[in-house]
């Protein structure tokens, strides 16, 4: 009964905020952000890929295993809704799929880009996950606020222990920022056009259902 309560709530979500992304996906100017907004390169869908050598990863089983990829927005309601079925996902398939995550901040979402930031400097330290988790269980907090929350994710560095020069430090530089837009840029140039979006084994997935990115894993493991 709980879990079917989740499930309701979880799709409701999803509708209300795939509407929300349709309106405002690129229609926004951003401002007071912690640093200057990036350019996106210019990426041919031609040479796009949904993986690159320096994709980072939750999980990273090989290259022979089926991979998930997730172009994700911290800022997003969606994103965050589907966050505890991701984890389920990554529970249930553990030590059979890669699990990777690739930055699309919406620039109406004010601190998305900021928050994109914060997770890269927290991955150079080997603490991708852990500041993941931090975003998303702590959105309620910070998102849809229109001034900076740059210092507020400093503080999450802070308390999972990072080491705060080296994390001040990638965050001041362009380079991670860079990063940031780049896989925003690719993600536009795949098709992507609002968070989450899904690709499994480089196949796009379209989530009609909470459970259609099992479903998609389990037939790609299946060989179907």
């Amino acid at each position: 009964m709980v879990r079917n309560q989740f499930l309701v709530a979880v799709i409701a979500l999803l509708v209300i905020a795939a509407v929300v992304v349709a309106v405002v996906v690129y229609n926004g100017t951003r401002t007071d952000t912690a640093q200057p907004l990036a350019a996106d390169p210019t990426i041919a869908p031609s040479s796009a890929e949904v993986i690159r050598e320096d994709t980072r990863y939750l999980d990273q089983v090989g290259p022979g295993a089926i991979t998930v990829v997730e172009f994700l927005d911290f800022e997003c309601e969606s994103c965050a809704a589907m966050y505890p079925y991701v984890e389920q996902v990554r529970e249930k398939y553990a030590g059979e799929i890669n699990v990777a995550v690739r930055y699309f901040p919406i620039p109406s979402h004010r601190n998305s880009e900021n928050a994109a930031v914060a997770v890269e400097a927290a991955a150079e330290q080997g603490q991708l996950e852990a500041m993941y988790a931090r975003m998303y269980e702590t959105q309620a907090e910070w998102g849809e606020k229109q001034e900076s929350e740059a210092a507020l994710f400093r503080t999450f560095a802070e308390d999972l222990g990072l080491d705060m020069a080296a994390f001040d430090k990638a965050v001041a530089d362009p380079a991670t920022l860079e990063r940031v837009v780049a896989d925003r840029a690719e993600g536009t140039a795949l098709g992507v056009t609002g968070t989450p979006t899904f690709f499994v084994d480089g196949e796009m997935i379209e989530l009609t259902a909470v459970d259609d990115l099992d479903k998609a894993v389990e037939s790609a493991i299946a060989g179907g």
